[in-house]
């Protein structure tokens, strides 16, 4: 028997819907239920053939039971290795690499400095901050937001210096970034499923979070929609993520990638829609059970395999 296990936290209708809806298949061999783990030996017998990852990313524990499950051959949906590794610092960096546009952005050093260091740890940073060249790079209208944050926690919408200064001094230790506004007229979030299906959504992300999935939207072009699709794929594969989402502000035209370091999207009922709910339910049980199908994988012990970056090796020629 193949198991996928869904290993979550406190959301209900996700977890559940995608369980039942896996099992009211009745595949031959193949059932999901929900994960229960406790202590786990190095050697742990592997219970689960999948795993989809929920909740990892706010739990040690659990972010350390996968990586040691995608080790003795588990599926993890998302890597978790790639998880721990990522920032959104470097998503930017990758996307202007592989040509999708993103806004003007700059990294900071910590206002405050990390909990154990003194200033002899910080020797080679400059001193005092080049603050003309920051702002001659982003502007002063732009958003100050951490370089591994979520759900718009600790964002700070600033229009001047005195707004950013005012901001950056209440960031405490975390690392923030500096990233340009974006004058949009368009904004699009967009669910990315096993690198290959897309839903692209309508979005306000000033709207209280029950209201920013647009439920009438305007009609867009084709052309519009299709050059977010691509560019959601584009990052999506870059990236080495099998769920994501994608945000996309759009300004004459160009479409910027906002936001799309989202191995944990939100998606429950109340707040996507029920349109887009069973869509997501349905194309990720879709993807845990190709996963599951697939002949239980054996790592490399390489850092590079375990973050699903290595590429095949060459054969030798036959003598």
């Amino acid at each position: 028997m193949k198991r996928i296990g869904v290993l979550f936290g406190s959301e209900n209708s996700f977890p559940s819907a995608l369980v039942e809806h896996i099992n009211a298949r009745n595949l031959d061999g193949i059932r999901a239920e929900f994960v229960v783990t406790g202590a786990v030996p190095l050697d742990a017998a592997q219970r689960y053939s999948v795993i989809i990852d929920r909740i990892s990313h706010e739990i040690p524990f659990y972010r350390s039971f996968l990586k040691n499950a995608s080790l003795h051959g588990t599926i993890v949906i998302n890597n978790p290795f790639w998880c721990s590794a990522d920032d959104k610092f470097l998503n930017y960096s990758l996307a202007r690499k592989i040509g999708v546009p993103v806004p003007p952005t700059v990294i900071l050093p910590h206002k405050n400095l990390p909990e154990g260091t003194t200033e002899r740890s910080v020797r080679n940073l400059e001193y005092p901050l080049d603050w003309e060249s920051v702002f001659a790079c982003v502007g002063e209208h732009g958003f100050l937001k951490p370089v591994d944050g979520g759900g718009w926690r600790d964002v700070h919408h600033v229009n001047n210096r005195e707004e950013f200064f005012r901001a950056y001094d209440q960031s405490r230790d975390r690392c923030m970034m500096y990233q340009k506004a974006v004058d949009y007229t368009d904004y699009f979030r967009c669910y990315v499923i096993g690198r290959k299906h897309v839903r692209v959504m309508a979005y306000d992300p000033h709207s209280p979070h029950a209201d920013r999935y647009v439920k009438h939207p305007p009609r867009y072009s084709k052309t519009l929609l299709y050059r977010v699709e691509q560019n959601a794929l584009k990052l999506c594969r870059a990236l080495g993520y099998d769920i994501n989402t994608v945000e996309f502000a759009v300004e004459n035209g160009v479409t910027y990638a906002i936001d799309f370091m989202n191995p944990v999207p939100d998606a429950d009922l109340s707040s996507v829609g029920e349109a887009n709910f069973k869509w997501i339910v349905r194309t990720t049980a879709d993807l845990a059970i190709a996963k599951a199908r697939l002949a239980r994988h054996a790592p490399a012990l390489r850092w590079a395999d375990l973050l699903g970056t290595s590429k095949p090796r060459a054969k030798r020629a036959k003598k």
